[in-house]
């Protein structure tokens, strides 16, 4: 990766839906240029998905979830990345290993996701913080 799939990158990241004629115009190259960097970064798993960002009203949190010592920790987070609400699973260092990402449409939403991360034998303890805002940068 070089400064160009950065600043391509960095593009995306604010708006995925930018018209590669945008992004061209934007970093000075051709159209052509950022389509094939684009699929050369989707192919190379650098680029893993286009998402979206709402503003739903609905409760966004991140439940942080430490498991045992002897747990396989990929296989905890690809579980839960297939429950409903959760958004991103993050597989993090520190107190806690696990980060669940959760867009529910109540407080009670979320504490049903805290109970399902409880629930999992493999769990040791959760720990929940609510987002307040977000900046996209």
């Amino acid at each position: 990766m070089d400064e160009l799939d950065r600043q391509i990158l960095d593009i995306l990241r604010r708006d995925a839906r930018t018209p590669y004629t945008e992004i061209a115009d934007e970093i000075g190259t051709s159209e052509g240029t950022v389509r094939n960097r684009v699929e050369r970064m989707m192919d190379d798993d650098v680029i893993e998905r286009f998402t979206i960002s709402t503003r739903t009203g609905n409760v966004k949190a991140m439940i942080e979830v430490s498991v045992a010592v002897d747990v396989d920790t990929k296989a905890v987070a690809e579980r839960m990345a297939e429950w409903d609400e959760v958004d991103f699973v993050w597989m993090v260092s520190g107190e806690q290993d696990v980060v669940l990402v959760v867009d529910a449409a109540d407080t009670r939403g979320v504490n049903d996701l805290i109970t399902q991360a409880r629930d999992q034998e493999e769990v040791v303890s959760t720990k929940t913080r609510l987002i307040l805002d977000e900046e996209l940068g």
